[in-house]
């Protein structure tokens, strides 16, 4: 109980700082002068916690996840600490960047520590409330920001979290066994670990610098406001290099070549993938669409995430505690929830607009939740009855990569479409009514609030603009999350033996 409620702390201390700047990015443009810039205030957060999940697992496997747990949330509350003094936007970034590499440790550890100290009845469970946490910080953190930043200012939002994660860390610590039970030999991995200077000397650092920067060129070119084919050919570079690292040069691989060579476990990587990007794209705009279209306060606006929210931490829970009680194949499931979610985002995107029932529209949002969460918790399930048990532990932590390079994705990349649609559609409204828009334009951008405020025709040409963005973002959604389900159906039903071992591959891994 100790662990969970630790856990489920530093949880809901790291989710809200990813729904939080969409009520709060508004206060937080105007007092740093960067508008234009608003989209880095999530994006940075992200990029560093997907960057940092691979390394992440394999550290939490050489240290063991009681002693990553300190490091994590130590660099979490680093990284508050300086957004919350930050005076500058470039000082700001820094400090997203540093809590976001804080939270790629802990979203690895969490899944960890289910899987290492749940029983395989009580796993899917476990899973489900891991689920719980994430969403309810979620919903917690868009609300909380809207409703104290007008009142306290953005900077007591990163104030408050800071020394209660500094705190955390210790006391999971504390609570959580120091020697694990774990498919893992304990014995073996202390024989061949040994000292401190001998462990962190096994860790590959350069194949954890090399994924690290094909993915931040990668992010960084989708998410600007224009596309370049520079970043994205030195991204591919780097990605082939770490490539040669892992499969040739390092004896402990940041993400064994020969694993992600499985059927089963890279399909439910990319098929994760292109889900939860949808996912985030409705966590990240539902409450733009209310403020912007529907002319919400930023404190209501954060209340649109509540029941999507809900349903994500719900849908999760229900599956794992009635029906994922044991080891066996979840294939069907997977596949009919997928579809369901697919419904879920195209009727969110028919229904972004100003005149739909918002009862409808809440409504959309909650079963988009419900069905995400039933999907993360059974085809994680499906996977780990696919995987030998030796292989678990590598595993979750992919799992827990693809899930965080998701978040980045869809914050960049969906950031990216939605920012380039409205600022043409801004654009070409204002110059059609003869409104001098390039001032107007760039605060636009990043202030959706500031919508409801503006006077006629200024204030329809905005409305119509985040509405236009809104809608074909949320379809792009609905497509993506299509491809993702036809990627999930080739995973297949049949466990292997030994998953991943191929070659001087098994070897690396075990």
């Amino acid at each position: 109980m100790a662990i969970i409620v630790l856990m489920g702390l530093l949880i809901l201390i790291q989710s809200t700082n990813m729904s939080m700047m969409t009520t709060a990015q508004s206060d937080i443009a105007a007092d740093l002068d960067a508008f234009a810039e608003a989209t880095w205030f999530t994006a940075a957060f992200m990029i560093a916690m997907s960057s940092i999940t691979p390394l992440a697992g394999r550290l939490s496997q050489i240290f063991t996840p009681r002693l990553y747990v300190i490091f994590s949330s130590a660099l979490l509350a680093i990284g508050l600490f300086i957004t919350a003094a930050a005076p500058s936007l470039a000082v700001f970034l820094l400090g997203r960047v540093v809590a976001g590499s804080g939270s790629g440790g802990l979203m690895s550890t969490s899944i960890i520590l289910a899987l290492t100290l749940a029983s395989q009845k009580r796993r899917g469970l476990c899973l489900g409330l891991i689920s719980l946490g994430y969403t309810t910080g979620l919903a917690s953190g868009a609300v909380l920001a809207g409703l104290l930043t007008p009142i306290l200012g953005w900077r007591f939002i990163f104030w408050i979290q800071a020394p209660l994660s500094l705190l955390l860390g210790p006391l999971l610590f504390l609570a959580i066994p120091s020697l694990p039970k774990s498919n893992i030999d304990i014995d073996h991995r202390e024989t061949l670990y040994g000292s401190l200077s001998r462990s962190l000397a096994r860790v590959d650092y350069a194949g954890a610098a090399a994924l690290t920067i094909s993915v931040v060129l990668l992010l960084f070119s989708l998410a600007s406001p224009t596309v370049t084919a520079g970043p994205i050919v030195l991204s591919l570079l780097c990605f082939a290099g770490f490539l040669v690292i892992e499969s040739r040069w390092t004896a402990e691989p940041v993400i064994p070549v020969g694993l992600l060579r499985t059927r089963s476990v890279l399909l439910t990587c990319l098929a994760g993938l292109g889900l939860m990007m949808a996912r985030w794209a409705v966590l990240f705009y539902s409450p733009v669409y209310a403020m912007a279209v529907r002319g919400w306060s930023p404190a209501s606006a954060g209340l649109i995430l509540v029941p999507t929210n809900a349903g994500f931490g719900l849908g999760g829970v229900l599956v794992g505690w009635l029906h994922i009680r044991k080891a066996r194949s979840y294939y069907g499931f997977c596949l009919l929830f997928f579809l369901l979610f697919v419904l879920a985002v195209l009727t969110l995107s028919l229904l972004s607009t100003p005149q739909s029932p918002t009862a409808a529209y809440l409504l959309a949002l909650f079963l988009n939740g419900l069905f995400a969460g039933a999907v993360i918790n059974y085809t994680l399930s499906h996977l780990l009855y696919l995987t030998s048990p030796s292989m678990q532990y590598i595993v979750s932590a992919l799992v827990a990569m693809s899930r965080g390079f998701a978040a980045s994705f869809g914050s960049a990349v969906g950031g990216g479409l939605f920012t380039r649609i409205l600022k043409a559609s801004l654009e070409t409204g204002f110059a059609t009514h003869g409104v001098p828009s390039p001032e107007l334009v760039r605060q636009l951008l990043g202030s959706p609030a500031m919508v409801r405020g503006l006077p006629e025709p200024e204030r329809l040409i905005a409305m119509q603009s985040y509405e236009r963005a809104i809608r074909i973002l949320f379809l792009a959604g609905s497509v993506l999350a299509l491809v993702a389900a036809v990627v999930q159906a080739g995973t297949g039903w049949t466990p292997v033996e030994n998953p991943g071992n191929e070659g001087e591959d098994s070897g690396q891994v075990t």
